[in-house]
């Protein structure tokens, strides 16, 4: 390949005009099919549940996938820094491809051990290590073509096709699942995922790491799944058990020994998977906090206001896929103008604090809702919130990017992912842990008496009552006064939904004010230019 036919793209590596776009073209394929799988599957679950029998494992379907995908991140980044992106990135795209073909399959292909809903959870956990290993890779190989100066402007760009899959994504899943069948929800990855895979293999080229010591650290890996994998099932049990359970405790207590065993593997390695190193360095510190902190109170967000608007405002739970739209649009709008501000000005400390203030603005607004807010503030508030998120997205990698060494890319990329990870799913546990507890207390204490406990069972599960209260109302009027105590229960509901949603809200606006002032102390490195070495290395 001669240096003319090179397209004059700044970036740690030159490609073809039609590398490039080809390039581009299976990246941002492959990113919208990772991201589109995680909202349309949700919307079919329930389908999927009554036809395999398997309420009583529903949440093995997430955690599964949880799991893989978490760990896949920094162990998969680790091994491109030493033996190249392409190889992995492709074989991640492939698996995750295969895993949706037997996902849609499940209970219904001979020869493998298991009923359906196993069968489900088993691939569900093989597709979460394909997306891990794309999402770990999909942006530390936008850092090896783009310089930061010009990266800004695409990473705006993907982290706003993630915003749009989200928003598609329960959609697609529900109209998917009424026409034609809940087994397509995996099957449609399939097409989409050959052509991102095509595209790569023949358009992106293979770069070998050069300088780099090739020894894997089979302490570091070893010790990061022992701790990872007690720590989330952790997390995700934490709601139903408690957190004083011996359960928990002990999964808690077997993490923090592991995770101690990896501290301690990774100061002896040759070549740690995750360098420690790094986090010396003040820009990749903040950023570890601060996206960790959006991981907390972006899911704050997401998973709780649409639960105010069914379960306090009364919103139908048939319009429920499309309560978050507001927040998803803004988030992809202030993305993409974000990418482009950093783009053109270089300065990305001053839109990271703008982005967390206007979303602890937004959350504080939200701890003022009640039930009688209307329709028009709650979506007012969710476009402030949604603007403050989207801004934030993509200035993390870019800033970690930047600062980071070239044989370390992969590793300080991927570090950035997984603490949003992990802080989504603390904020997952945390959040929920927090609205049950409070539901419970206030629910309980407005009881009318004389109510018989069996009236009383259904309201243990608030999340469901949106769902049920049709089979609710038919059951309650069978009764005499059954209607008017039903009504009175469901007054309670609201009261008791309310207090933990504000304690909630309140907690996430916390953690965006805690997270402003972390961005305060972002420092700004000039962000390099075509040609140019690390402005600050570790």
């Amino acid at each position: 390949m001669s240096s003319a036919e090179h397209a004059a793209r700044p970036g740690l590596h030159n490609l073809t005009k039609r590398q490039l776009a080809g390039t581009l073209t299976g990246l941002l394929l492959t990113l919208f099919l990772a991201a589109l799988d995680q909202t349309i599957v949700g919307t079919a679950m329930p389908r999927i549940i009554a036809q395999l029998n398997g309420f009583d494992r529903y949440p093995w379907v997430t955690t599964a996938y949880l799991l893989t995908s978490t760990i896949a991140v920094p162990i998969f980044a680790k091994l491109s820094d030493m033996y190249g992106r392409k190889w992995f990135f492709l074989a991640g795209t492939m698996l995750f491809v295969a895993a949706s073909a037997f996902c849609g399959g499940a209970g219904q292909i001979p020869g493998i051990p298991g009923d359906g809903m196993a069968q489900l959870i088993v691939f569900r956990g093989i597709q979460g290590l394909g997306a891990g290993m794309i999402v770990g890779l999909l942006f530390t190989i936008i850092g090896d073509i783009f310089a930061p100066a010009e990266r800004a402007r695409f990473q705006g760009l993907f982290a706003a096709v993630w915003g749009l899959a989200s928003i598609f994504g329960p959609t697609a899943g529900g109209w998917i699942t009424d026409h034609w069948t809940w087994r397509w929800t995996f099957w449609v990855n399939l097409p989409v995922g050959v052509l991102a895979g095509l595209s790569i293999l023949v358009e992106f080229p293979y770069f070998r790491p050069h300088g780099v010591r090739r020894q894997i650290d089979w302490s570091g890996v070893v010790t990061l799944i022992g701790g990872l994998i007690p720590l989330l099932l952790a997390l995700t049990w934490v709601t139903t058990y408690g957190w004083g359970s011996a359960r928990v405790e002990s999964l808690f207590a077997t993490a923090a020994v592991m995770l101690a065993g990896f501290l301690y593997a990774e100061h002896r390695a040759v070549e740690p998977l995750l360098p420690l190193g790094l986090f010396r360095h003040p820009v990749i510190a903040v950023s570890s906090v601060a996206v960790f902190l959006l991981g907390v109170g972006m899911f704050g967000v997401i998973l709780y206001v649409p639960l105010f608007m069914q379960g306090v405002l009364g919103i139908s739970a048939t319009t429920s896929g499309s309560l978050l739209t507001p927040l998803l649009l803004a988030a992809v709008a202030s993305s993409i103008a974000a990418g482009n501000i950093i783009a053109r000005t270089g300065r990305y400390r001053i839109v990271a604090v703008a982005g967390a203030a206007l979303a602890a603005v937004g959350m504080f607004l939200m701890v003022a809702m009640n039930g009688d807010t209307t329709y028009a503030e709650v979506i007012r508030n969710m476009i402030i919130v949604g603007l403050g998120i989207g801004v934030m997205q993509p200035i993390y990698t870019l800033a970690v990017q930047n600062v980071a060494p070239p044989a370390q890319m992969g590793a300080a990329t991927a570090s950035t992912q997984f603490f949003r990870s992990i802080g989504a799913t603390v904020g997952v546990a945390v959040f929920g842990s927090l609205l049950i507890s409070l539901y419970h207390a206030r629910f309980n204490s407005s009881i009318p008496p004389g109510t018989p406990a069996r009236a009383l069972a259904p309201f243990n599960e608030p999340l469901m009552l949106v769902q049920i209260r049709p089979r609710l109302e038919a059951a309650f009027a069978l009764y005499p006064g059954g209607t008017e105590l039903l009504h009175k229960l469901l007054a309670n509901v609201r009261v008791a939904l309310l207090e933990g949603l504000h304690a909630i809200f309140l907690m996430g606006a916390i953690l965006m004010t805690v997270a402003v002032v972390a961005n305060l102390f972002l420092r700004e490195v000039r962000l390099r230019k075509k040609g140019e070495v690390h402005a600050v290395e570790v």
